[in-house]
């Protein structure tokens, strides 16, 4: 009887020494959960800026795209470089990594008694092939207090979370009262679309 493991299922990818090009622990963790193997690169200083009036959905994906391109130069034949990035899209504001305390207590307030999207661009590049692709969450906010955010920035530091949230965290306990698509992909990566992206190569 053959016994099946994921790299049955994805056993097209053993042409490919797969890269992260991310140091987001959420990302290292949802990837490793597909019992994927792969190594962590990063490169210091990616330009991610975006065109101004671009519409959110394609935010992240643009940017995405931008990071693969950081690595061309230096990507080698069997490599298949997986990037992405993650905006917070609030009534046509985009909320990325806050700039300090305040700026992160300046968000979780607008976010209050909202609903947001939640938007990762995810891109696939080997030396021959590039793909890229966008999920959208629905996030729905209860009132927060300003006791609450203060708590959650004070005790949980979110600098390094877009929109200045983990969702994982005391504040998705406290403060999400629905949400509406991927629960991962408001963590950083839509790892159900990346499964079925990863297949399809």
């Amino acid at each position: 009887m053959l016994k099946l493991s994921v790299g049955n299922m994805l056993e097209n990818l053993n042409k490919y020494k797969v890269v992260l090009a991310s140091n987001s622990p959420r990302r290292k963790e949802l990837l490793s959960g597909l019992g994927v193997a792969y190594e962590v690169k990063t490169l210091p200083d990616i330009d991610e800026s975006f065109p101004e009036g671009m519409d959110g959905v394609e935010i992240p994906a643009y940017i995405a795209r931008a990071k693969a391109d950081a690595y061309r130069g230096a990507m080698q034949p069997d490599e298949l470089i997986i990037t992405a990035d993650t905006i917070v899209w609030l009534d046509g504001e985009v909320m990325g990594k806050p700039v300090d305390g305040e700026d992160a207590r300046r968000m979780l307030r607008a976010l209050s008694g909202q609903t947001h999207q939640v938007i990762t661009g995810v891109c696939l590049t080997s030396v021959g092939m590039q793909k890229s692709f966008a999920t959208v969450t629905d996030v729905t906010f209860c009132r927060l207090s300003d006791e609450e955010i203060d708590y959650y920035v004070e005790h949980y530091r979110p600098m390094d979370k877009a929109g200045s949230y983990g969702i994982q965290e005391w504040i998705g306990f406290v403060g999400v009262e629905s949400i509406s698509g991927s629960y991962f992909n408001v963590m950083g990566l839509p790892i159900q679309r990346l499964y079925t992206e990863l297949k399809k190569l």
